[in-house]
């Protein structure tokens, strides 16, 4: 029973730091939003977009709503790389956006023209 404030002292100096810990992560986290628009500028509803770390790993996805608008919310601040699709069209890769903490990084993404499908021609 002796030990018992200094037990009480530890055990509140530990809570202490594992609430700060858990504080400092949350403030390390950002968003990006934005929208995915065709060749003429027109949102593009159900786009897939696709987020991952500047070196390729731990990809995510979501989808645009009907305005062509999507949101990555709590991502650790860092570089990514993003790019939309849509009915079998790709853009570029956005290379090395960055997320700062508690902040919104707004990003616009360009889905490319539809090339028309190559002719078919059968000979027999």
């Amino acid at each position: 029973m002796k030990n018992r404030p200094a037990l009480l002292l530890l055990l509140c100096a530990v809570l202490l730091l594992a609430s700060a810990a858990t504080a400092q992560f949350a403030h390390g986290l950002g968003t990006v939003a934005g929208k995915v628009v065709d060749e003429h500028g027109k949102p593009v509803a159900d786009a897939s977009v696709t987020i991952q770390t500047s070196d390729g790993l731990y990809p995510h996805a979501t989808h645009t709503d009907a305005s062509g608008h999507f949101e990555f919310t709590r991502f650790s601040a860092g570089q990514y790389d993003l790019r939309a699709s849509a009915k079998g069209v790709m853009s570029e890769w956005t290379k090395r956006v960055i997320l700062r903490p508690k902040k919104t990084t707004d990003l616009t993404l360009r889905l490319p023209s539809t090339a028309a499908p190559a002719e078919v021609v059968v000979v027999h």
